[in-house]
């Protein structure tokens, strides 16, 4: 019997979500999920609608570790290196301490990460200094052919926040299906935005998917400022399976 136990970095959203989603299909055993919980701005992390992860983590049926730190101040950085550095240790921290709590340690670690190497570097350098592997999915691939891949596997992708040239008030709360895939795709072609949001133009949540017994139910309002908007959670729960 295999003593291996693996981590997701979990934010809710797709890609997180896709990593964890392909690490089960590989009968990979992820035995945590930990969910960073940004109060403002950040360089690394995933932010709108991070509460939602335990939820999600409750419908995909393993323990989550929330790490609430303090304000990253990200919005007065000047030196992007050294915020990504400082961003990175109360995550460091919480995995040394699943690290320490598991009976044989972390084997290895599941990240999102699509093109961001500000992200992976940092990720690929701890794990490294921690002795663990590391599982990136969807690291260097195509970002409609993962796209497609996740509309295929059955996600229910929630687009939750906005912020590029191209994207209204109507992506809020829109679905990402084929038709916003076919819509991104050009918009991509006329104002550069990434296919997947991979340079903060949206954020996502993962409503549904193989990886969840049960569907996230939610009623939100939209909240937009010309320019960007976020959805505004006021109930979520878990539907009928």
């Amino acid at each position: 019997m295999s003593d291996d136990a693996w981590v997701s970095l979990f934010s809710g959203g797709k890609d997180s979500a896709w990593a964890l989603h392909r690490a089960l299909e590989r009968d990979l055993p992820v035995e945590r999920l930990v969910t960073v919980h940004p109060q403002g701005d950040s360089y690394m992390y995933h932010v709108p609608a991070t509460d939602l992860a335990s939820l999600a983590a409750e419908s995909v049926g393993i323990p989550l570790l929330d790490v609430e730190p303090d304000d990253f101040e990200a919005a007065e950085a000047t030196d992007a290196g050294a915020q990504g550095d400082a961003e990175l240790e109360p995550l460091a921290a919480a995995l040394r301490e699943i690290d320490a709590a598991l009976p044989d340690g972390i084997t290895g670690i599941t990240v999102g990460a699509v093109e961001s190497e500000f992200q992976a570097s940092r990720v690929e350098g701890l794990a490294e200094e921690m002795g663990v592997d590391v599982f990136a999915p969807l690291w260097h691939r195509d970002p409609s052919t993962l796209a497609e891949e996740m509309l295929e596997a059955g996600f229910e992708i929630l687009i939750v926040q906005v912020a590029a040239a191209g994207l209204d008030e109507s992506w809020l709360g829109r679905r990402l299906d084929a038709d916003a895939l076919a819509d991104l795709e050009a918009l991509n072609e006329e104002y550069g935005v990434h296919v997947l949001g991979e340079g903060g133009e949206f954020e996502t949540l993962v409503t549904d998917g193989q990886h969840m017994d049960r569907p996230i139910e939610l009623e939100y309002d939209t909240e937009w400022d010309g320019t960007r908007g976020s959805i505004a959670v006021r109930d979520a729960w878990l539907g009928e399976s």
